[in-house]
């Protein structure tokens, strides 16, 4: 899931009951007819500014170094380019309109995939990481374990199988609805973009779980009936409003990990909604750089992306 590269579509838990646990990490053939591939693009976000010229940009399919010294070296690159992409957009462009620039859009895409072959080879990630500052290797080691822990928990599928998707609404729109959301119920608003970014890659995911669980955030249908304050499972500002319910009734924001495990019946789970809730504390901007990292499904012939450029 995602540093994932692979987003987890895990069931909310009921009060007390159980939680399923579903993955676009799940596999779909590529020849599926029902998975939808890219969603059409939304305009573009008004004064939106390039930070680099579109021939220095890593392509969609940009090679992924494997030695430590250049995962290490494209990592630390990657990154601090796409912290700059971002100041760019926030400062010049509008977050709450449109789709980002192409620089945020490649950059995040890069950093997703170099982060995915960590997750898969932890021993060069290991290495990689004695080898970057100290800062950068802290956030590096955060993701890769992530991912790694989301990764386990999917469930490739064998043959066709519907996975659907769709665009998700503008990134200071879903910020506006997780501070509303924080404001109300206490729940930090980081965890609940984590939590988010975890089950459905901010909305993009529209399938529901192997389990039944719907809507952006992933709710089983009797727990969307005790905490979903008679909203919309599958509206975005309503779902986010309900999982803060949920979570603050679960013991969150004075025991995250208790609420989260509510949430989410394992332990990877919760370590990797923290760990990307405490990314998104530490610099706002990997906010906005998670919210650019794409879905990925696992399939029995290897990982497919079905968003993105």
């Amino acid at each position: 899931m995602g540093v994932l590269a692979v987003a987890v579509l895990a069931a909310c838990g009921s009060p007390g009951g159980t939680s399923g646990t579903a993955a676009p990490s799940s596999s779909v053939p590529s020849s599926s007819p029902a998975a939808t591939s890219s969603p059409p693009p939304s305009p573009a976000s008004p004064g939106a500014t390039k930070l680099k010229p579109a021939a220095a940009l890593p392509s969609p399919d940009q090679p992924v170094p494997s030695t430590p010294s250049e995962l290490a070296e494209t990592l630390v690159k990657t990154t601090r380019e796409l912290h700059d992409a971002v100041d760019a957009w926030v400062k010049d462009g509008d977050p709450a309109r449109g789709r980002p620039p192409e620089p945020v859009v490649l950059l995040a895409l890069y950093q997703q995939r170099v982060y995915r072959f960590a997750a898969r080879h932890p021993d060069v990630a290991s290495r990689a990481y004695a080898r970057m500052p100290a800062a950068l290797a802290r956030e590096a080691r955060d993701n890769v374990e992530a991912i790694h822990g989301l990764i386990a928990l999917a469930r490739p599928i064998k043959g066709s199988a519907p996975f659907h998707v769709q665009n998700p609404r503008p990134a200071g729109v879903l910020l506006g609805y997780f501070k509303a959301a924080e404001r109300r119920f206490g729940v930090k608003w980081e965890v609940l973009a984590a939590v988010m970014f975890a089950e459905t890659k901010f909305g993009r995911v529209k399938s529901a779980s192997y389990a039944g669980a719907q809507g952006p955030m992933q709710f089983m249908p009797a727990t969307w009936k005790a905490y979903g304050m008679g909203g919309d499972i599958d509206d975005p500002r309503d779902a986010i409003m309900a999982a803060a319910n949920y979570l603050h009734a679960s013991g969150a924001p004075r025991d995250d990990a208790r609420a989260l495990n509510a949430y989410n019946h394992s332990q990877a789970y919760v370590n990797a909604v923290l760990a990307h809730a405490r990314q998104m504390k530490r610099d706002k901007r990997n906010y906005y750089a998670y919210y650019n990292w794409q879905v990925y499904v696992i399939t029995t012939t290897g990982d497919r992306r079905l968003t993105g450029p």
